[in-house]
């Protein structure tokens, strides 16, 4: 009679699983060993602390690729112990397995290629040889070795697979038992497969991406040992909208955006710089911010804010170049936006970037990055270290998880004062980046402060009243440090959230960003109308610090840039947006699909009919900065240098 726990079934289950990582650590070695030279792992212990946070990165591998396995192996069938049964079960395993398990063998050779692991852009490019029969033959001739050691694995891969049978037990009495006890089974399976494939099941963190290996990691080539293959692949597997385009001559590019930038507009200074990425903190909740707007009983929940935008350089056209926090640090850290699909979840993050972080590094600056989510959350540290950010703080080292709000990370106001203390003791000068986490969904405060904040029209509302008393308990306590005076603040957001008011639901205002910039000496405040955008940022900050060498940006400082005329850039709705000067142009990529007058935010009036000059130049200008943003990231040309 059939066990209606069916232990045997998943006791090989689980052996044939482990199978699979044993072959991925051999893997793993194996790619160690091939690239020594290049890898440059001090010890033993170091490579097996780099194979064991690899764990996470197998185990989402190993999950997408088995899904189909696992899933048949614990359908509830009455006949799924009998032999042909578990034949099926046998190819679909090695099939699956084996297909995935070869990509880990390229990167033995190809790594000394492209120093990184192999992702979808390696096969996009493969479209384009002739002859790919030759090529293989080649390969299989000069790395015969390589060939020789997968099919050895293989063998023993089968033989030990063999090893654990599954014994054929006829259901008889048990049916009634066996159903609701495979039902639970699967649903238990399930559920920690999801897990497995996101990288854990906090709903803090996104599933885990190729810049996640690279929070466990010193050195960047480190991340390439905490990754495999096949992850490598399945990851990049979406992102099939970077691909270099040729859509117009190259002298336009140069002509509207100069994306070499050197500025001379201010001496070489070194202030202290503190940049505030604002959580979900859309232009629309900030009342100094919309004064203008003429909205119909419009009220603002930043009364702090507002107070300090008074003695601030305000941009009130400002927009995001993306749609997720990620995208935010990208785009306002290193000028790097994301459109169709996020640069960091694309194959090409893991290079030199020109950044903040660089360019202040150059000139003695200590650099800092704070996020008060579980470290590693959202994708920060991994892209952090990428930057080269000489210091991570995360809720680990805030350690008290008395503060921790439940669901993302310590509550803005301790965390924040946290922050402050840090840089108390901080070497000056010092680049800070805070990311702030509780103007967010679920959309809660603490409970102290349960009726202190205005509650609004939508819940976002006393969410962004908590968080702009944070600031303000933030700035009080500053500025009784030496090291206030002498630093510049810039406040800003990632994105926007919940909208209660018709302006900020149209179609282009839903990225709406706002961007303060804060100087205590007061030399630098006032309003400014013109468009700007987070990657405009970057260049901002160099161009008042006076960095005196070239560096590599899309984006315009907004305090001395008058030869590149203002604009913005996002993707939304499958279309890219261009505005400039009297004209929104939007384009699907290939083709100009509409004009629409810049005051036209909800896009409802198409003027593509009878373009005029000023609109066929904006189209032009549209195609060229996508044209360059591909050519740049894709051949690796994030980091100007002479």
């Amino acid at each position: 009679m059939k066990n209606f726990f069916r232990i045997s079934e998943y006791k090989a289950l689980l052996y044939r699983l482990l199978l699979v990582y044993f072959f991925y650590f051999i893997a793993r070695a194996l790619f160690f060993v091939y690239n020594y030279s290049l890898l440059k792992v001090n010890s033993v212990g170091e490579f097996f602390r780099l194979a064991y946070h690899g764990l996470t990165f197998d185990t989402t591998a190993i999950l997408y690729i088995n899904g189909l396995f696992i899933l048949f192996s614990v359908l509830p069938f009455w006949v799924n112990t009998k032999a042909g049964y578990q034949k099926f079960l046998f190819y679909l395993y090695f099939v699956t397995n084996l297909i995935a398990y070869a990509t880990n063998f390229i990167d033995l050779i190809y790594y000394k290629f492209i120093y990184a692991r192999t992702t979808i852009a390696v096969w996009d490019s493969l479209e384009h040889e002739k002859d790919k029969g030759s090529m293989m033959f080649r390969f299989l001739i000069s790395y015969w070795h390589v060939y020789m050691l997968f099919f050895l694995l293989a063998a023993l891969w089968i033989y030990l697979y063999k090893k654990v049978r599954v014994d054929h037990e006829p259901v008889t009495h048990s049916k009634m038992k066996y159903f609701p006890f495979s039902v639970i089974g699967l649903l238990a399976v399930a559920f920690l497969t999801v897990g497995g494939i996101r990288g854990d099941f906090k709903k803090s963190t996104r599933p885990i991406n190729l810049i996640d290996a690279n929070r466990y990691v010193g050195q960047p080539q480190h991340a390439d040992i905490v990754l495999n293959t096949p992850f490598a692949i399945i990851r990049t597997a979406g992102t099939t909208s970077f691909k270099k385009i040729n859509l117009v001559d190259e002298n336009v590019v140069e002509a509207n955006f100069q994306p070499i930038k050197h500025y001379d507009n201010n001496p070489k200074s070194t202030p202290n710089v503190v940049l505030i990425i604002t959580e979900s903190f859309g232009r629309e909740y900030w009342g100094s911010f919309n004064k203008d707007m003429k909205i119909p009983d419009y009220v603002g929940y930043t009364p702090f804010l507002d107070s300090l935008a008074q003695h601030s350089m305000i941009y009130t056209n400002g927009f995001a170049n993306g749609s997720k926090s990620i995208h935010g640090m990208s785009s306002i850290i290193a000028g790097v936006p994301s459109f169709r699909d996020a640069f960091t979840s694309s194959p090409y993050p893991k290079q030199k970037i020109q950044s903040l972080v660089s360019c202040l590094k150059e000139m003695g600056y200590d650099t800092s990055f704070f996020h008060g989510a579980p470290n590693g959350s959202m994708g920060f540290l991994g892209f952090g270290n990428i930057l080269g950010f000489d210091h991570y703080y995360g809720k680990t080292e805030f350690n008290n998880d008395a503060e921790f709000d439940g669901v993302w990370g310590i509550w803005d106001e301790p965390f924040l004062q946290f922050m402050k203390q840090t840089l108390d003791k901080k070497q000056k000068p010092f680049f800070s980046t805070i990311f702030t986490v509780s103007s967010h969904e679920p959309y809660i405060v603490p409970e102290k402060y349960r009726n202190k904040f205005p509650k609004g029209h939508v819940p976002m509302h006393q969410c962004v009243g908590y968080t702009d008393y944070s600031f303000k308990k933030f700035f009080e306590e500053a500025k009784k440090q030496p090291w206030f005076k002498n630093t510049i603040f810039i406040i800003t957001a990632d994105h926007g959230n919940q909208t209660y008011y018709n302006e900020y639901e149209k179609v282009v205002n839903r990225t709406a960003t706002p961007i303060l910039i804060y100087k205590p000496d007061g030399s630098l405040k006032g309003v400014n109308k013109e468009l700007a955008q987070q990657i405009d940022i970057y260049p901002t900050i160099l161009d008042i610090v006076g960095y005196d060498k070239p560096f590599r940006s899309w984006g315009r400082s907004l305090i001395g840039d008058k030869k590149i005329k203002p604009y913005t850039i996002n993707f939304n709705g499958n279309l890219y947006q261009f505005q400039r000067g009297n004209y929104i142009c939007t384009f699907d990529g290939k083709e100009i699909v509409g004009y629409y007058d810049i005051n036209d935010k909800a896009l409802e009036r198409n003027l593509i009919a009878k373009p005029n000059k000023e609109m066929l130049e904006n189209a032009e200008a549209c195609k060229a900065i996508i044209q360059d943003y591909f050519e740049r990231i894709i051949d690796q040309k994030l980091y100007y240098k002479k």
